[in-house]
């Protein structure tokens, strides 16, 4: 009699044993390919920012979603990846239009690399993209294996998605780690001035030599290598230690926010020229030379918004330029671009136009011929892989988005030659044209390879620089409002499908419940000796 009693105390105490035991087994036996470990990788998100209350790029940064490609039937409340090798304006307006959870734009190692109709096409939408406020968060990454993996599978998921099962379709869950984009209310420029003085003093003419630093395009990551260089006024400063007179003041400015209408300029122009006690433009300014894009090209372009008049400095440096280009690089042709400033236009064309509007002489120095031309803003624009002295590979657009360091060494050349004869009024004595005034020694490829390796090292987008170096001019009152979270750290989670989901959740339940039919007719079995036995 007792022992019925005990053969059912016994099947009821092994009961949670049961659920420790074989739950465990049936997850493990129902998920056959284990999660593997999350993929973490840079992003960088799309430029947003406000230009006079006008909203452009993206507008969100948060992204928790599903990966798929534009081969996907659905991709709304998907994160969209492409490779820039495939992309298509199209698919990603189609990405957009589906309401899309995100875009992820995969950009190869080497841009350079790249087919040149691929490079052309992108170069041109990229101002479409920044000009259209989307409201899906778009980022770029740089290619590399892991994630060209989870491109892969994702792709081969995408394209077969109808025909593979439920086990067999795993997915990607791509996640960021920052928070929602909020507007910068303390974002600072920063900008770098230097001054050579000559005999004389405050009482002779200053030279001004300008050049921005930072760098544009439709993503702030890349590493803008075909830059406003102002390597070449280090070079020309050298003459002050191998000449004893000197005709001029030279003054260097290095400006920020160039790429955003010249901000860092505007602000400097406006420290200097309102309040005269600390000025550093004394009254008779020479020209302002401004530096814009001088990486690569067999051409050199001279923009003014008006012609020097004959006799002036201004007029003296463009003679100067013609003669040292026809004397000693004969291989670069160079010329005069005349354009109006258009007061109207939100943006300024070029940096001169700036010191223009203070009525200061003033031009640009540039390799291209139009300030509309891509190469000016683009992530196309980066350091190639290549060795630092080799020439890098050239596009057919007009010279390339790429820099070639052998034609930046010879146009830092060519500009510290025509400054020098400049200052030294070297023609007027009878200098020939093809007189050489710099040595090997002072202009060294090596040197230039070195800055341009140094520069490229980080992104130099306007948001980005360090705010703790010295700040020369802050905007108080700025016509742009900058947004953060454009740098975050992305997350692939291999992942199984929502299908997969709901078919273990039955499998569970299945499970549950037959281990709870069992149990009882176990417990109804061990029950009826005692019965009968009473």
């Amino acid at each position: 009699m007792r022992r019925p009693v005990k053969c059912s105390t016994t099947c009821l105490n092994s009961f949670p044993l049961t659920f420790i035991v074989f739950i465990p087994a049936v997850l493990i036996l129902v998920s056959p390919l284990p999660a593997e470990a999350a993929h973490e990788f840079t992003v960088y998100r799309m430029q947003q920012y406000d230009l006079q209350g006008q909203p452009y790029g993206t507008r969100n940064a948060i992204l928790n979603t599903e990966a798929r490609t534009v081969e996907a039937e659905v991709l709304s409340r998907r994160c969209v990846i492409m490779r820039l090798a495939e992309f298509s304006y199209e698919e990603y307006q189609k990405a957009l239009r589906q309401s899309a959870g995100a875009v992820v734009i995969i950009l190869p190692k080497n841009m350079s690399a790249m087919p040149q109709d691929i490079v052309q096409q992108f170069m041109e939408l990229e101002p479409e993209m920044l000009a259209t406020e989307t409201v899906v968060p778009v980022y770029f990454a740089m290619e590399d294996d892991e994630l060209l993996s989870i491109y892969t599978q994702t792709l081969t998921s995408s394209s077969s998605q109808g025909s593979l099962s439920a086990a067999e379709a795993n997915g990607f869950q791509m996640v960021t780690s920052g928070a929602q984009s909020k507007a910068i209310s303390d974002w600072a420029i920063t900008s770098l001035e230097g001054r050579l003085a000559g005999v004389g003093g405050e009482d002779l003419p200053t030279i001004v030599v300008v050049a921005h630093y930072d760098s544009f395009g439709v993503a702030p990551f890349h590493k803008r290598a075909n830059f406003r260089c102002i390597l070449h006024t280090t070079d020309t400063s050298t003459l002050h230690t191998h000449f004893v007179v000197f005709r001029y003041n030279l003054l260097f400015f290095v400006s920020g926010g160039g790429k955003f209408n010249y901000q860092g300029t505007k602000r400097w122009l406006e420290d200097n020229l309102d309040h005269t006690d600390s000025s550093l433009l004394q009254d008779n300014v020479a020209f302002v030379l401004c530096l814009d894009t001088l990486g690569n090209g067999d051409t050199m372009h001279l923009h003014v918004s008006k012609p020097p008049k004959e006799g002036s400095p201004q007029f003296t440096l463009l003679k100067e330029l013609e003669l040292v280009s026809e004397n000693q690089f004969p291989d670069v042709k160079f010329s005069m671009v005349h354009k109006k400033i258009n007061l109207a236009d939100d943006m300024l064309a070029w940096e001169h136009e700036r010191f223009g509007i203070r009525r200061l002489p003033a031009f640009t120095l540039s390799h291209l011929a139009s300030h509309r031309l891509a190469q000016r803003a683009s992530i196309m624009d980066a350091r190639s892989v290549s060795p630092p002295l080799a020439t890098e590979r050239e596009s057919p657009l007009l010279g390339g988005p790429h820099v070639d360091v052998q034609k930046l060494s010879r146009n830092t050349k060519l500009v510290a030659e025509a400054l020098a004869r400049v200052i030294y009024n070297l023609t007027e004595k009878g200098a020939p044209g093809d007189l050489q005034i710099f040595t090997e020694q002072m202009v060294q490829d090596e040197q230039l390879s070195a800055v341009v390796d140094w520069l490229t090292a980080q992104p130099r987008a306007a948001q980005l620089v360090d705010k703790d170096s010295s700040v020369v001019s802050t905007l108080e009152d700025p016509e742009f409002v900058f947004y953060d979270q454009l740098k975050q750290t992305m997350n692939a989670y291999r992942v199984k499908p929502a299908i997969f989901d709901l078919l273990l959740a039955v499998c569970i339940s299945a499970y549950l419940g037959v281990m709870y039919l069992a149990i009882q007719l176990f417990f109804h079995l061990c029950t009826e000796p005692f019965s009968a036995h009473t």
